[in-house]
Protein backbone atom coordinates (compact mmCIF):
# COMPACT_ATOMS: atom_id res chain seq x y z
CA UNK A 1 0.00 0.00 0.00
CA UNK A 2 0.98 3.67 -0.53
CA UNK A 3 0.26 6.08 1.51
CA UNK A 4 0.73 10.07 1.55
CA UNK A 5 0.54 12.14 4.86
CA UNK A 6 -0.55 15.94 3.66
CA UNK A 7 0.32 18.49 7.05
CA UNK A 8 2.01 22.08 6.88
CA UNK A 9 3.85 21.00 9.90
CA UNK A 10 4.64 16.92 8.96
CA UNK A 11 4.87 14.99 11.00
CA UNK A 12 2.36 16.51 13.71
CA UNK A 13 -0.77 14.37 14.08
CA UNK A 14 0.44 11.86 11.86
CA UNK A 15 3.70 10.89 13.83
CA UNK A 16 2.81 7.64 15.57
CA UNK A 17 0.61 6.16 12.17
CA UNK A 18 2.94 7.21 9.97
CA UNK A 19 5.65 6.04 11.66
CA UNK A 20 3.39 2.14 11.93
CA UNK A 21 2.87 2.04 8.29
CA UNK A 22 6.21 2.11 7.57
CA UNK A 23 6.89 -0.56 9.56
CA UNK A 24 4.59 -2.53 7.84
CA UNK A 25 5.94 -5.11 4.64
CA UNK A 26 5.26 -3.80 1.63
CA UNK A 27 4.82 -0.25 2.42
CA UNK A 28 5.70 3.33 0.84
CA UNK A 29 5.27 5.93 3.23
CA UNK A 30 5.50 9.96 2.01
CA UNK A 31 4.94 12.92 4.35
CA UNK A 32 4.15 16.18 2.51
CA UNK A 33 4.60 19.68 4.30
CA UNK A 34 5.53 23.06 4.41
CA UNK A 35 8.58 23.21 7.19
CA UNK A 36 11.26 20.82 7.77
CA UNK A 37 10.05 18.08 10.69
CA UNK A 38 11.25 15.40 12.40
CA UNK A 39 12.45 12.49 10.50
CA UNK A 40 10.34 9.26 10.95
CA UNK A 41 11.98 5.31 9.69
CA UNK A 42 11.09 4.26 6.84
CA UNK A 43 9.14 7.57 6.14
CA UNK A 44 10.00 9.98 3.04
CA UNK A 45 9.60 13.89 4.06
CA UNK A 46 9.06 15.75 0.73
CA UNK A 47 8.19 19.36 0.90
CA UNK A 48 6.16 21.91 -1.04
CA UNK A 49 7.37 25.50 -1.81
CA UNK A 50 5.92 28.37 0.73
CA UNK A 51 2.92 29.86 -0.77
CA UNK A 52 2.59 33.06 -1.93
CA UNK A 53 0.71 35.35 0.82
CA UNK A 54 -2.73 36.54 -0.14
CA UNK A 55 -3.29 40.53 -0.97
CA UNK A 56 -3.30 43.14 1.49
CA UNK A 57 -6.03 44.32 -1.03
CA UNK A 58 -8.45 41.33 -0.48
CA UNK A 59 -11.70 41.37 1.44
CA UNK A 60 -10.69 40.79 5.31
CA UNK A 61 -13.43 38.01 5.54
CA UNK A 62 -11.90 35.75 2.18
CA UNK A 63 -8.67 36.81 3.15
CA UNK A 64 -7.76 33.36 5.24
CA UNK A 65 -9.58 31.52 2.06
CA UNK A 66 -7.01 33.09 -0.31
CA UNK A 67 -3.95 32.06 1.59
CA UNK A 68 -5.64 28.07 1.72
CA UNK A 69 -6.12 28.39 -2.53
CA UNK A 70 -2.40 29.38 -2.52
CA UNK A 71 -1.43 26.74 -0.25
CA UNK A 72 -3.74 24.10 -1.61
CA UNK A 73 -1.86 25.05 -4.98
CA UNK A 74 1.38 24.58 -3.69
CA UNK A 75 0.74 21.14 -2.38
CA UNK A 76 -1.16 19.79 -5.82
CA UNK A 77 2.08 21.15 -7.47
CA UNK A 78 4.18 18.57 -5.25
CA UNK A 79 1.45 15.83 -5.58
CA UNK A 80 1.57 16.09 -9.26
CA UNK A 81 4.80 16.45 -9.51
CA UNK A 82 4.89 12.97 -7.23
CA UNK A 83 2.17 11.97 -9.89
CA UNK A 84 4.32 11.92 -12.78
CA UNK A 85 7.41 10.25 -11.27
CA UNK A 86 4.91 7.40 -10.64
CA UNK A 87 3.89 7.39 -7.18
CA UNK A 88 -0.14 7.07 -7.05
CA UNK A 89 -1.34 7.10 -3.26
CA UNK A 90 -3.86 4.45 -2.26
CA UNK A 91 -4.71 6.61 0.47
CA UNK A 92 -3.98 10.62 1.30
CA UNK A 93 -4.13 11.37 4.99
CA UNK A 94 -4.39 15.20 4.63
CA UNK A 95 -5.03 18.21 7.39
CA UNK A 96 -7.09 20.55 5.22
CA UNK A 97 -7.19 22.96 7.54
CA UNK A 98 -4.80 25.73 6.23
CA UNK A 99 -5.73 24.51 2.78
CA UNK A 100 -3.70 22.01 0.92
CA UNK A 101 -6.78 19.41 0.72
CA UNK A 102 -8.56 21.82 -1.56
CA UNK A 103 -7.11 20.23 -5.07
CA UNK A 104 -5.43 16.87 -4.37
CA UNK A 105 -8.74 15.39 -5.63
CA UNK A 106 -7.86 16.81 -9.06
CA UNK A 107 -4.76 15.45 -9.02
CA UNK A 108 -5.51 11.57 -8.10
CA UNK A 109 -9.45 11.39 -9.09
CA UNK A 110 -9.60 7.71 -7.91
CA UNK A 111 -7.56 8.08 -4.68
CA UNK A 112 -9.01 7.78 -1.06
CA UNK A 113 -8.77 10.34 0.84
CA UNK A 114 -9.20 10.69 4.71
CA UNK A 115 -9.26 14.53 6.24
CA UNK A 116 -8.31 15.30 9.89
CA UNK A 117 -11.07 17.66 10.55
CA UNK A 118 -9.99 19.65 13.55
CA UNK A 119 -12.06 22.40 13.84
CA UNK A 120 -15.56 23.93 11.96
CA UNK A 121 -16.28 27.62 12.97
CA UNK A 122 -19.22 29.10 14.84
CA UNK A 123 -20.47 32.43 15.70
CA UNK A 124 -22.34 30.89 19.02
CA UNK A 125 -21.48 27.92 21.29
CA UNK A 126 -17.62 27.65 21.03
CA UNK A 127 -14.49 29.82 20.92
CA UNK A 128 -16.58 32.51 19.51
CA UNK A 129 -18.14 34.90 21.67
CA UNK A 130 -16.87 32.74 24.64
CA UNK A 131 -14.95 35.76 26.82
CA UNK A 132 -16.56 38.04 26.90
CA UNK A 133 -19.47 36.27 26.65
CA UNK A 134 -21.98 37.97 24.63
CA UNK A 135 -23.64 38.31 21.26
CA UNK A 136 -20.88 39.25 18.48
CA UNK A 137 -21.33 42.11 15.92
CA UNK A 138 -23.45 41.14 12.40
CA UNK A 139 -19.74 41.80 10.96
CA UNK A 140 -17.95 39.32 13.16
CA UNK A 141 -20.90 37.11 12.36
CA UNK A 142 -20.14 36.87 8.50
CA UNK A 143 -16.39 36.58 9.02
CA UNK A 144 -16.55 33.55 10.94
CA UNK A 145 -19.24 31.63 8.39
CA UNK A 146 -16.59 32.17 5.69
CA UNK A 147 -14.01 30.99 7.72
CA UNK A 148 -15.76 27.72 6.86
CA UNK A 149 -15.21 27.74 3.01
CA UNK A 150 -12.29 26.44 2.80
CA UNK A 151 -13.54 23.24 4.85
CA UNK A 152 -17.11 23.28 2.88
CA UNK A 153 -15.14 22.85 -0.50
CA UNK A 154 -12.23 20.14 1.32
CA UNK A 155 -15.40 17.85 2.94
CA UNK A 156 -16.81 17.99 -0.44
CA UNK A 157 -13.80 16.36 -1.77
CA UNK A 158 -12.54 13.69 0.70
CA UNK A 159 -14.28 10.36 1.28
CA UNK A 160 -13.86 10.35 4.98
CA UNK A 161 -12.72 12.77 8.01
CA UNK A 162 -11.28 11.95 11.53
CA UNK A 163 -11.35 14.52 14.39
CA UNK A 164 -10.28 13.56 17.89
CA UNK A 165 -13.01 14.01 20.45
CA UNK A 166 -16.78 13.51 20.29
CA UNK A 167 -17.15 17.98 20.76
CA UNK A 168 -15.16 18.13 18.36
CA UNK A 169 -17.06 16.13 15.75
CA UNK A 170 -20.30 17.68 16.94
CA UNK A 171 -19.06 20.91 15.79
CA UNK A 172 -19.25 20.08 11.91
CA UNK A 173 -22.91 20.00 9.81
CA UNK A 174 -25.06 17.11 10.88
CA UNK A 175 -24.33 16.00 6.70
CA UNK A 176 -20.54 16.18 7.12
CA UNK A 177 -20.50 13.85 11.04
CA UNK A 178 -22.30 10.95 8.86
CA UNK A 179 -18.51 10.38 6.95
CA UNK A 180 -16.28 11.31 10.25
CA UNK A 181 -14.88 8.95 12.89
CA UNK A 182 -13.50 10.20 16.36
CA UNK A 183 -10.43 8.88 16.46
CA UNK A 184 -7.94 10.37 18.91
CA UNK A 185 -3.87 10.64 18.13
CA UNK A 186 -3.45 8.83 21.46
CA UNK A 187 -0.85 9.24 24.18
CA UNK A 188 2.33 6.84 24.68
CA UNK A 189 1.50 5.86 28.25
CA UNK A 190 4.25 3.78 28.96
CA UNK A 191 6.86 6.51 27.88
CA UNK A 192 5.20 9.59 29.41
CA UNK A 193 4.57 7.93 33.35
CA UNK A 194 5.36 9.76 36.49
CA UNK A 195 8.84 9.69 37.03
CA UNK A 196 9.47 9.27 41.18
CA UNK A 197 12.72 11.19 42.78
CA UNK A 198 12.96 13.66 39.42
CA UNK A 199 14.72 16.62 39.78
CA UNK A 200 14.20 19.67 36.79
CA UNK A 201 16.42 22.45 36.68
CA UNK A 202 14.45 25.89 34.52
CA UNK A 203 16.23 27.56 31.97
CA UNK A 204 16.23 30.65 34.74
CA UNK A 205 18.41 28.10 36.97
CA UNK A 206 15.98 27.23 39.63
CA UNK A 207 15.89 23.45 40.56
CA UNK A 208 12.43 21.93 41.86
CA UNK A 209 12.59 18.37 43.64
CA UNK A 210 9.53 16.11 44.22
CA UNK A 211 7.61 17.44 47.16
CA UNK A 212 7.76 21.24 46.08
CA UNK A 213 4.82 23.18 46.12
CA UNK A 214 5.08 23.49 42.14
CA UNK A 215 2.11 24.97 40.29
CA UNK A 216 2.53 24.24 36.35
CA UNK A 217 0.24 25.88 33.71
CA UNK A 218 1.70 24.89 29.88
CA UNK A 219 0.47 26.34 26.53
CA UNK A 220 1.71 26.86 22.96
CA UNK A 221 0.99 30.62 23.38
CA UNK A 222 0.05 32.69 26.23
CA UNK A 223 -3.03 34.08 25.34
CA UNK A 224 -6.56 34.55 26.21
CA UNK A 225 -7.60 30.99 24.15
CA UNK A 226 -6.12 28.93 26.78
CA UNK A 227 -6.70 30.91 30.10
CA UNK A 228 -3.62 32.51 30.67
CA UNK A 229 -5.18 35.75 31.71
CA UNK A 230 -7.60 34.12 34.19
CA UNK A 231 -4.57 32.15 35.36
CA UNK A 232 -2.51 35.42 35.97
CA UNK A 233 -5.24 37.33 38.13
CA UNK A 234 -5.64 34.04 40.43
CA UNK A 235 -1.93 33.58 41.23
CA UNK A 236 -2.03 36.75 43.24
CA UNK A 237 -4.24 34.89 45.84
CA UNK A 238 -2.28 31.49 45.65
CA UNK A 239 1.07 33.05 46.06
CA UNK A 240 -0.44 35.03 49.10
CA UNK A 241 -1.48 31.95 51.08
CA UNK A 242 0.93 29.70 50.61
CA UNK A 243 4.18 31.49 50.88
CA UNK A 244 6.36 28.03 49.48
CA UNK A 245 4.48 27.71 46.10
CA UNK A 246 6.06 28.42 42.97
CA UNK A 247 4.96 29.00 40.10
CA UNK A 248 6.17 27.56 35.95
CA UNK A 249 4.30 28.75 33.09
CA UNK A 250 5.42 27.11 30.01
CA UNK A 251 4.85 28.64 26.51
CA UNK A 252 6.03 31.60 24.25
CA UNK A 253 4.68 35.05 24.21
CA UNK A 254 3.36 35.27 20.69
CA UNK A 255 -0.58 34.21 20.75
CA UNK A 256 -1.60 31.13 18.65
CA UNK A 257 -5.06 31.04 18.28
CA UNK A 258 -6.21 34.55 19.26
CA UNK A 259 -4.71 37.64 18.62
CA UNK A 260 -2.92 40.20 20.28
CA UNK A 261 -4.08 43.13 22.61
CA UNK A 262 -4.36 46.20 21.66
CA UNK A 263 -1.93 47.64 23.01
CA UNK A 264 0.37 46.10 20.97
CA UNK A 265 2.44 43.90 23.29
CA UNK A 266 2.20 40.20 24.52
CA UNK A 267 -0.51 39.27 26.62
CA UNK A 268 2.67 38.45 29.21
CA UNK A 269 3.66 42.14 29.18
CA UNK A 270 -0.40 43.04 29.71
CA UNK A 271 -1.02 40.96 32.88
CA UNK A 272 2.05 41.67 34.83
CA UNK A 273 1.33 45.39 34.26
CA UNK A 274 -1.84 45.15 35.06
CA UNK A 275 -1.09 42.99 38.16
CA UNK A 276 2.27 45.00 39.26
CA UNK A 277 3.41 44.77 42.85
CA UNK A 278 0.61 42.26 43.67
CA UNK A 279 2.87 39.42 41.64
CA UNK A 280 5.90 37.81 43.37
CA UNK A 281 7.57 37.56 40.25
CA UNK A 282 10.57 35.51 42.10
CA UNK A 283 8.56 33.08 42.57
CA UNK A 284 6.88 33.45 39.26
CA UNK A 285 8.52 31.64 36.19
CA UNK A 286 8.08 32.14 32.64
CA UNK A 287 10.74 29.37 30.93
CA UNK A 288 9.28 30.24 27.62
CA UNK A 289 8.91 26.84 25.01
CA UNK A 290 10.60 23.96 26.14
CA UNK A 291 12.11 20.36 25.14
CA UNK A 292 9.13 17.78 25.53
CA UNK A 293 11.26 16.06 27.50
CA UNK A 294 11.91 19.04 29.66
CA UNK A 295 8.17 19.63 29.95
CA UNK A 296 7.33 15.97 30.95
CA UNK A 297 10.10 16.18 33.80
CA UNK A 298 8.16 19.74 34.81
CA UNK A 299 4.88 17.58 34.94
CA UNK A 300 6.08 14.62 36.75
CA UNK A 301 6.65 17.65 39.41
CA UNK A 302 3.84 19.29 39.34
CA UNK A 303 1.91 19.27 42.49
CA UNK A 304 -1.55 20.95 40.91
CA UNK A 305 -1.82 21.30 37.19
CA UNK A 306 -4.17 24.28 35.67
CA UNK A 307 -5.52 23.69 32.19
CA UNK A 308 -7.89 26.31 31.19
CA UNK A 309 -9.51 26.73 27.43
CA UNK A 310 -12.08 28.27 25.77
CA UNK A 311 -14.57 25.91 23.91
CA UNK A 312 -11.50 24.76 20.98
CA UNK A 313 -9.09 22.11 20.47
CA UNK A 314 -7.85 19.63 23.27
CA UNK A 315 -3.98 20.51 23.80
CA UNK A 316 -1.91 17.42 24.24
CA UNK A 317 -0.26 18.64 27.10
CA UNK A 318 -3.55 18.38 29.23
CA UNK A 319 -3.78 14.30 28.08
CA UNK A 320 0.25 13.78 28.39
CA UNK A 321 -0.57 15.41 32.06
CA UNK A 322 -2.86 13.36 33.44
CA UNK A 323 -0.92 10.44 32.09
CA UNK A 324 1.86 11.47 34.55
CA UNK A 325 -0.55 11.15 36.75
CA UNK A 326 -0.85 15.17 37.26
CA UNK A 327 -3.52 16.75 39.76
CA UNK A 328 -5.29 18.41 36.62
CA UNK A 329 -7.66 21.43 37.55
CA UNK A 330 -9.74 22.29 34.28
CA UNK A 331 -12.19 25.03 32.90
CA UNK A 332 -15.81 23.89 32.81
CA UNK A 333 -15.67 23.85 28.96
CA UNK A 334 -15.58 21.67 26.35
CA UNK A 335 -13.81 19.41 25.19
CA UNK A 336 -12.83 19.00 28.59
CA UNK A 337 -15.55 18.15 30.15
CA UNK A 338 -15.47 14.95 27.84
CA UNK A 339 -12.44 13.70 29.65
CA UNK A 340 -12.38 15.29 33.15
CA UNK A 341 -15.18 14.58 35.44
CA UNK A 342 -14.86 16.72 38.58
CA UNK A 343 -14.21 15.08 41.66
CA UNK A 344 -13.52 11.69 39.75
CA UNK A 345 -10.06 12.21 37.55
CA UNK A 346 -9.42 16.00 38.35
CA UNK A 347 -11.59 19.24 39.07
CA UNK A 348 -13.10 21.57 37.09
CA UNK A 349 -13.25 25.50 37.22
CA UNK A 350 -15.71 28.40 36.21
CA UNK A 351 -13.33 29.23 33.11
CA UNK A 352 -14.60 33.46 34.42
CA UNK A 353 -13.27 32.72 38.51
CA UNK A 354 -9.80 33.53 38.85
CA UNK A 355 -11.02 33.24 42.74
CA UNK A 356 -12.23 30.11 42.34
CA UNK A 357 -9.40 28.58 40.51
CA UNK A 358 -7.03 30.41 43.60
CA UNK A 359 -8.97 28.52 45.79
CA UNK A 360 -9.31 25.51 44.64
CA UNK A 361 -5.74 25.22 43.69
CA UNK A 362 -4.73 26.37 47.65
CA UNK A 363 -6.80 23.53 48.72
CA UNK A 364 -4.70 20.96 46.29
CA UNK A 365 -1.34 22.43 47.57
CA UNK A 366 -2.92 21.87 51.58
CA UNK A 367 -3.42 18.39 51.24
CA UNK A 368 -1.57 16.94 48.33
CA UNK A 369 -2.34 13.61 49.54
CA UNK A 370 -6.40 13.77 50.02
CA UNK A 371 -6.15 13.83 45.80
CA UNK A 372 -3.87 10.88 45.76
CA UNK A 373 -7.32 8.65 44.23
CA UNK A 374 -7.84 11.47 41.02
CA UNK A 375 -4.01 11.51 40.24
CA UNK A 376 -4.38 8.08 39.78
CA UNK A 377 -7.74 7.89 38.07
CA UNK A 378 -6.54 10.76 35.95
CA UNK A 379 -4.28 8.44 34.54
CA UNK A 380 -6.23 5.42 34.65
CA UNK A 381 -8.09 7.72 32.31
CA UNK A 382 -5.66 8.37 29.35
CA UNK A 383 -4.78 4.17 29.66
CA UNK A 384 -7.68 2.95 28.93
CA UNK A 385 -9.48 5.61 26.37
CA UNK A 386 -6.44 7.50 25.03
CA UNK A 387 -3.40 4.89 25.05
CA UNK A 388 -1.54 4.86 21.85
CA UNK A 389 -0.61 1.27 21.31
CA UNK A 390 -3.55 -0.58 22.71
CA UNK A 391 -6.12 2.34 22.04
CA UNK A 392 -5.81 4.88 19.56
CA UNK A 393 -3.13 3.68 16.85
CA UNK A 394 -4.95 0.30 16.13
CA UNK A 395 -8.41 2.30 15.95
CA UNK A 396 -6.29 4.72 13.63
CA UNK A 397 -4.74 1.78 11.17
CA UNK A 398 -7.87 0.46 10.58
CA UNK A 399 -9.58 3.80 9.46
CA UNK A 400 -6.63 3.93 7.58
CA UNK A 401 -6.72 0.32 6.49
CA UNK A 402 -10.67 0.47 5.59
CA UNK A 403 -10.95 4.09 4.22
CA UNK A 404 -7.72 2.53 1.47
CA UNK A 405 -10.04 -0.42 0.47
CA UNK A 406 -13.03 1.33 -0.50
CA UNK A 407 -14.69 0.37 3.35
CA UNK A 408 -17.27 2.51 4.79
CA UNK A 409 -16.31 2.95 8.65
CA UNK A 410 -18.26 3.06 11.63
CA UNK A 411 -18.95 7.19 11.95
Amino acid sequence: MRVLFVHQNFPAQYRHVARALARRSGMQVIGLGENPGEPLPGVQHLRYKAPHPGAKETHRYVRRFENAVYRGQQAARAALSLKERGFTPDVVCCHPGWGEGLFLRDVWPETKLLYYWEFYYHSTGADVGFDPPGQISLDDACRVRILNANHLVSLQVADWGQTPTQWQASRFPDWARERISVVHEGVDTHAIRRRKGGRITLPDGCTFAEGDEVVTFVARGLEPYRGFHVFMRALPEILARRPAARIVLVGGDDPHYGSKPREGESWKAVLLAELGERLDLSRVHFTGKVPHETLLGLLSLSMAHVYLTYPFVLSWSMLESMSLGCLVIGSATAPVQEVIEHGKNGLLVDFFSPDQLAETVVQALEDPAAYAPLREAARRTVVEHYDLDSVCLPQHLALIDAVAAGRRPAP
